[in-house]
């Protein structure tokens, strides 16, 4: 480490303080493979393969067309041919789907012959050994448990797939990264989509939609985080560790930094993986990580959200950079959106520009070299010290609000790029007719009625933007307005207020006036049912007890009869001048 020793002895402090918070158990998930292997391949080395494998591995072969190999003298596994039309599933439940699928015959004598072929196989394997050089059968190939490929153009390649391919036998454990809620999922309401930003990041396609919500397969879930730093409503929440345990850890370590006399303090969030060899290279042969550098280690780079960065900055943090190799493993586009996001806010309440962006180095000296080109910033004059405590969406509104009141210049409203999980809705009052469809569809209850006035209200706190009531209103009167507004705290405004329609038998309110009042008067001159019929039309502004005793009452059908039906027939005559034209009912 570089410095005095006065200015090393403040980061020894921050250290030691986080690596003694406690930290929960991990939640795991169990894989079970029985060893059954298909080798998908485009010529003999698939066989090959299959002989090193088959004391070992339960093994099948899958060559693609037209399949010319030699036949083996003695068939010690089955062999086909056939192309994977689509694969899904994780180790031990893998399901390939294979078209012009055919088995060799047994008769093969110089080059192997195939039985007649079909579309449409279906093979369960718990392992999937591709060495066929064409395109992966799965998203972030590398990423799903069981599913090895190789470049068959390399030996050492295909070597070192056959070993791992021979190890995958028996029970794994693996830990479950995401806790799901899906009472508090805002995807979909009424088959409307909603919110989808777990669905647009999620590099494994772990998730899919399941109704009103989504599901999130643990097996297939590599453990990114992407979608738990992007949902917006915290159904989605990282498990390793929670959000509230990392907040703890992060905590310990700025306030024992502060208390032991460091300044300006900048925090390097990596992996273990990849930031801990190219952190350990630094203090081995460099000079190290500046003084008021502290490194602070995650699971995922990627599972860092707006809460633990807003934390930070109100903790005292000058700058934070986040560690990621220049080739990541998966997309970054979340990471990329939590960065803007929180610029824009940090800008927003005076911090300044370029206080939080990534660096992308795999050599330790690029990354001395990036961390040493940052020049001192000044932290937050007002520093805080809160105890994160909570679900997820409550300390990113906690986490927010210290935020500002440590700012330089602490704004009540900051306005937000589209798809912030903050905002407004505004209404075209004259248009809204309260028909409260949109109060129904709202997953976080941020939009609602009055059980004893005609009334839309609206609780911004608990506004996620998810776009819900937009697509549902059938007026189209509903807009999104992304900002963090500071002042609402849980308050409610009244969006719209009606006074209701009393009824002209009981004078008990229901509905709403102005509406009811427009569909009598629509009705009156237009509708069969109601023209040149009063007693009928009142029936209309009536509550629906009285509207039963008054149709009792006057013994009469309240919908009369109808117009005679009109067949095509009908219309056909009217057109050759057979009948007189009429209007239809």
């Amino acid at each position: 480490m570089t410095g005095p020793l006065s200015n090393i002895l403040p980061k020894m402090a921050a250290l030691m303080a986080a690596a003694a918070e406690p930290l929960p158990p991990i939640p795991f998930v169990t894989l079970n493979s029985d060893g059954v292997v298909l080798i998908y391949g485009c010529d003999a080395q698939a066989v090959e393969a299959g002989n090193l494998l088959k004391a070992h591995l339960d093994v099948t072969v899958l060559i693609t067309p037209p399949a010319t190999v030699v036949a083996p003298p003695v068939n010690e596994f089955p062999i086909a041919k056939g192309r994977i039309r689509s694969a899904k599933g994780h180790l031990g439940a893998f399901e390939i789907t294979v078209d012009d699928f055919a088995e060799a015959a047994p008769s093969s004598r110089s080059a192997l012959s195939f039985r007649p072929s079909r579309h449409g196989a279906v093979s369960r394997c718990d392992i999937v050994l591709d060495l066929s050089g064409g395109v992966a059968l799965f998203p972030a190939a590398d990423l799903r448990d069981g599913y090895l490929r190789a470049d068959p153009g390399s030996p050492t390649a295909v070597l070192s797939a056959v070993l791992k391919a021979r190890d995958l036998t028996g029970t794994f454990d693996k830990p479950r990264y995401i806790t799901f809620s899906d009472d508090l999922c805002a995807h979909s309401r009424s088959q409307i989509v909603g919110c989808t930003r777990c669905l647009d990041l999620c590099p494994t396609s772990a998730i899919v939609p399941s109704g009103d919500h989504v599901s999130i397969d643990p097996h297939i879930c590599a453990g990114c985080g992407q979608c738990a730093a992007a949902c917006p409503t915290g159904a989605a929440a990282y498990a390793l560790p929670p959000v509230d345990a990392l907040l703890r850890r992060l905590r310990a370590m700025m306030l024992a930094y502060r208390e032991a006399g460091g300044a300006h303090a900048m925090v390097l969030l990596h992996d273990e993986p990849h930031g801990a060899p190219l952190i350990d290279a630094l203090a081995r042969f460099g000079d190290g990580l500046p003084a008021h550098v502290l490194p602070f280690s995650v699971n995922e780079v990627t599972q860092v959200g707006l809460e633990a960065i807003s934390a930070l900055f109100a903790y005292g943090a000058s700058a934070v950079r986040l560690l990621l190799r220049a080739q990541p493993r998966h997309d970054t586009v979340g990471l990329g959106r939590t960065i803007a996001l929180a610029e824009t806010i940090l800008a927003g309440l005076g911090f300044g520009a370029g206080r939080i962006a990534t660096i992308e180095a795999d050599d330790p000296d690029l990354l001395a070299a990036a961390l040493h080109a940052i020049p001192m910033m000044p932290i937050a004059p007002r520093p805080a010290s809160f105890l994160a405590a909570g679900d997820k969406r409550g300390l990113l509104r906690f986490a927010l609000r210290e935020l500002r009141r440590a700012a330089p210049e602490p704004k009540d409203v900051i306005a937000l790029p589209a798809g912030a999980p903050f905002g407004a809705v505004q209404i075209d009052t004259a248009g809204c007719t309260l028909c409260l469809s949109c109060v129904s569809v709202c997953p976080t209850g941020a939009l609602s009625d009055d059980k004893e006035r005609p009334m839309l209200r609206f609780a911004e706190e608990a506004c996620v933007q998810c776009g819900l009531c937009e697509a549902t209103c059938p007026e189209q009167v509903i807009t999104l307005k992304p900002q963090l507004d500071f002042r609402n705290g849980s308050g409610v405004q009244v969006l719209k207020e009606e006074e209701p329609f009393r009824c002209i038998r009981c004078r008990k309110p229901f509905g709403v006036k102005s509406t009811i009042e427009h569909v009598a008067a629509k009705l009156a001159d237009k509708h069969w049912m109601f023209k040149d019929s009063p007693e009928r039309l009142d029936l209309i502004k009536m509550c629906e007890d009285c509207r039963v005793a008054y149709v009792t009452e006057k013994e009469f059908d309240p919908y009369g009869a109808p117009p005679p039906v009109r067949t095509t027939a009908d219309y056909l005559r009217e057109r050759d001048g057979e009948l007189p034209k009429k209007h239809d009912g």
